[in-house]
């Protein structure tokens, strides 16, 4: 378990100056060092997020989202940005109610009705707007940009993986490059049940940090190699709400595998290296019998 982190005082006064005084400050952040999060307590009882991005990339993109993707999810649906802090690289934010699903222990109805709402909100999602020119062109290029990352995700994974393991994943990446073209839009980027908040009002999206243009299949990979790899149904109740089938082409998982197991060890995120592991076992098993 990581140290609890404190507010840096700077960072307290800039957020009372837009939500007047905080009574009481609670560490949120994920278990992982360059998490960042803390929920403020105003004198009022009403509760505010404040959150410092690891890098200007990911403020970028989650201030962007904010601003112009997150409001068609609806006030209730997801956070709302009340400032922004670039030289902080810090975010102000109403909180949503709510508990990441996956800490509810919930039984198969419910997680089947959880599946259905976070569909819906992802449609929301990745309908959210016309995309620009140079977001489109961004985001028809996002699967060859993931295959010529996997070069990079082998080299950092090592011996994590064997001969046969990483042909399997360059193999993956080819077939990828000419998969053609795929629906493109806004992606949430991180979308799995522990960005889900639940609660008596219904589901809830948080983190935007990985929101960018991309093709619309990204938001299902981690969701296909976890959730739903076990649990069809809720895969079903899901698309049925999103409202279209997956093609072939978007069921591709591989690339996630190696980028999970160069990302978790390096982490210390074990929940991440095995999601890497098991996916890459399976696909050992269905490519190379």
């Amino acid at each position: 378990m990581s140290q609890t982190k404190p507010l840096p005082a700077a960072l307290q006064r800039w957020a009372e100056q837009q939500i007047g005084p905080v009574v009481s400050v609670r560490d949120a952040s994920h278990d992982w060092d360059r998490s960042r999060l803390w929920d403020l307590k105003g004198e009022s009882g009403v509760h505010h997020d404040l959150k410092v991005l690891p890098s200007v990339k990911f403020f970028t993109r989650e201030s962007r989202a904010y601003r112009h993707v997150v409001p068609v999810l609806g006030h209730t649906r997801a956070p709302h940005l009340i400032d922004s802090r670039a030289q902080d690289l810090a975010l102000l934010l109403t909180a949503v109610p709510g508990t990441p699903a996956k800490q509810l222990g919930l039984d198969t109805a419910e997680w089947r009705i959880v599946h259905q709402q976070a569909g819906a909100l992802c449609a929301r999602l990745h309908e959210a707007g016309e995309l620009d020119r140079g977001d489109r062109v961004e985001a028809e290029a996002s699967l060859n940009a993931a295959a010529d990352g996997a070069e990079k995700y082998l080299a950092r994974a090592g011996d994590r993986l064997n001969e046969d393991e990483q042909q399997l994943i360059r193999d993956h990446a080819a077939r990828l490059r000419h998969v053609g073209p795929v629906p493109v839009g806004h992606v949430h980027g991180n979308n799995q049940p522990r960005n889900w908040l639940w609660s008596k009002h219904g589901l809830a999206l948080v983190d935007f940090e990985r929101t960018r243009p991309a093709g619309r299949v990204q938001d299902f990979v981690i969701l296909a190699t976890t959730q739903w790899a076990d649990h069809p149904d809720r895969e079903k109740a899901f698309l049925l709400s999103y409202g279209r089938e997956l093609s072939d082409a978007e069921r591709q998982t591989a690339l996630d595998a190696v980028n999970c197991l160069a990302w978790g060890p390096d982490n210390g995120d074990a929940e991440v290296t095995a999601r890497g592991r098991r996916t890459l076992d399976r696909l050992m098993r269905e490519d190379r019998p």
